[in-house]
């Protein structure tokens, strides 16, 4: 699968939106990634997840995926690989497994993320795997919107050329263009 057909999966799924939106880490942007929209479709899902277990052809034993947003995918994946899915979840802030999960020592692990923008999540997920013994065969995304190194062995079925600012640099706000706040993190 190429960069070109995970876009244009995305796009007939109505997954990338365009406009105001306040993301995850709190940064504003003119371009959002519904992944939801293209989850909601199994097949597509698989279509994908089957892409992302293929780079990774030493095999993996499991999948950790932050929640919420990366479970779907984490779990796809993680069914394409013939592995075990596990979610990380925070608490207090701090990544931590929890329900009975755990990643044993030399278990090739690989982080799922969803969307990318700062590598924040896959980060703290990354950094928990990596304490736990782990063999982390390296980070997967669906979307890398970040732009830049993120510090990870970062592999992406799609890069997107996304700005994003801080809240108070934003130009949108600045302009009064309304803000939207898709994310699973801004519900109340």
């Amino acid at each position: 699968m190429t960069p070109e057909t995970t876009r244009s999966l995305l796009e007939r799924a109505g997954a990338i939106l365009h406009g105001h939106f306040e993301l995850t880490s709190g940064r504003h942007s003119d371009v959002y990634v519904q992944k939801a929209r293209v989850f909601e479709d199994p097949e597509a899902t698989m279509e994908l997840a089957r892409e992302i277990a293929a780079w990774y052809p030493g095999g993996v034993d499991v999948v950790v995926a932050p929640a919420i947003g990366a479970i779907s995918l984490g779990f796809a994946v993680a069914l394409a690989a013939g592995a075990r899915s596990v979610f990380a979840e925070r608490v207090g802030g701090v990544m931590q497994l929890r329900r009975g999960f755990s990643v044993q020592p030399g278990e090739r692990t690989l982080v799922v993320e969803d969307v990318v923008t700062t590598g924040g999540s896959a980060r703290a997920v990354f950094e928990l795997v990596r304490r736990s013994g782990a063999t982390i065969v390296g980070v997967a995304a669906l979307v890398d919107r970040s732009g830049v190194d993120v510090g990870l062995p970062l592999r992406a079925a799609l890069r997107i050329d996304a700005r994003s600012w801080d809240p108070v640099e934003c130009p949108l706000c600045a302009d009064g263009v309304p803000l939207d706040s898709p994310g699973s993190r801004h519900l109340v």
